[in-house]
């Protein structure tokens, strides 16, 4: 079968090909070739205008992220500006922190509170005598030891111990009462006072206050002296309306300053 455009028949194209399949490869050829032809100048005209759009088109949508591009770096350099900022006032503060002392850690506070219900008497004249507690009423940190006259502490800090003594005497002759501190069995310079009992049955109520500066595990103890044995620290029960008197009442508190 012949090709229109090659206007040869089969016969004639034998000729010059050697066999059946170089002849149909042959038509083939001429038949591609066909649909290959030329483009008129109209639709070279027609494909250089879609190309001239399409490349507008992308320059047009380039230019857009272009701006689009220029808006973000502007907004990403803002945040920039004000991390740095930030972080420039943060430096500032710390500065100022490492400039400034620490903040004083306190701890919880130590306290007890503790009595005696019995009256005491000194066994000896002009004799430094402990006094001694048989009840604690509150306590934390703070107790009374084995030898009931020690209090003991057990974190270091200024205490402040408070005493009440109610004192009494069984003689009509004036008597001296003299009271002071020990700290770990010495006695604390200048924490004495003395008491004068003018005849018996005239009760004195004595208080004491002094602060101490302890390490764990210090004692604190009362200690007094008399003139007279008949002088004595008196605990009487409650009698309507009022409630009992303890011989000695003590209270220890730390809360005047913290541990650093």
């Amino acid at each position: 079968m012949a090709s229109n455009k090659l206007n040869l028949t089969r016969d004639e194209l034998a000729s010059f090909l050697k066999n059946h399949h170089q002849i149909r490869q042959f038509e083939r050829l001429f038949a591609d070739v066909e649909q290959l032809e030329p483009t008129t100048l109209d639709d070279l005209a027609l494909s250089g205008d879609n190309a001239a759009q399409k490349a507008v088109q992308a320059i047009d949508g380039l230019e857009a992220q272009k701006q689009e591009l220029e808006v973000t770096v502007a907004a990403l350099e803002a945040k920039v500006n004000q991390a740095v900022g930030a972080l420039s006032a943060i430096n500032d503060q710390l500065s100022m922190l490492m400039q400034a002392p620490p903040p004083r850690e306190f701890k919880r506070s130590r306290y007890g509170s503790f009595y005696d219900t019995t009256t005491q008497t000194a066994a000896a004249i002009n004799t430094a005598t402990a006094i001694t507690f048989n009840t604690t009423d509150l306590s934390h940190g703070v107790s009374i030891g084995t030898t009931t006259s020690q209090v003991i502490v057990d974190t270091p800090g200024i205490y402040n111990f408070q005493t009440s003594i109610q004192l009494d005497s069984t003689v009509s002759t004036s008597e001296q009462f003299y009271l002071w501190f020990r700290v770990n069995g010495v006695d604390v310079t200048n924490s004495a006072s003395q008491v004068r009992i003018q005849g018996n049955n005239a009760e004195i109520f004595v208080a004491l206050n002094l602060f101490f500066d302890l390490k764990a595990d210090d004692y604190v103890e009362l200690m007094y002296s008399v003139s007279s044995t008949a002088v004595q620290l008196l605990a009487s029960g409650a009698v309507s309306p009022h409630p009992g008197i303890p011989s000695v009442i003590l209270t220890v508190a730390n809360n005047i300053q913290g541990v650093q």
